[in-house]
């Protein structure tokens, strides 16, 4: 009788650990088929950053190249400037009208532009329309 107890525990015991194996044996495929996806997930994710690295590397290229454009830009307008003052100073007649110009946007009227710029009374009105506030 002992022994048939002994060898009902030892079935007992063959068979738990038979589906404790086949329980893990389940669990594990269902662990590498979940690893599986992660691991696609992270060769998608890889390529979409080494996407982004080169969308990235593009745009500073871009960004570096317009930013030198608009150096060269600020260059060749400070020169264009220089060139239009040197030219204003040049020309007497053209100190006038941009003295008048200025006298106009202080408020001058027609007769303080006529007297201290030497105009005509018409270049003088003219002046007023066309730079004066209102």
């Amino acid at each position: 009788m002992v022994e048939n107890g002994f060898l009902i525990a030892a079935l007992v015991y063959v068979v738990a650990c038979l589906a404790l194996v086949l329980y893990l044996q389940k669990q594990l495929g269902k662990l590498r088929t979940k690893v599986d996806a992660l691991s696609l997930l992270l060769k998608e994710t890889d390529k979409q950053r080494e996407g982004f690295k080169r969308e990235l590397h593009e745009l500073r290229s871009g960004t570096i190249g317009v930013g030198k454009r608009v150096l060269e830009l600020e260059k060749r307008l400070v020169a264009q400037d220089a060139r239009i003052d040197e030219t204003r100073e040049q020309d007497p007649q053209a100190r006038l009208y941009t003295r008048a110009m200025k006298m106009v946007s202080l408020g001058a009227g027609i007769e303080e532009l006529m007297h201290e710029c030497e105009l005509p009374r018409a270049e003088a009105e003219l002046l007023l329309r066309l730079h004066g506030k209102g």
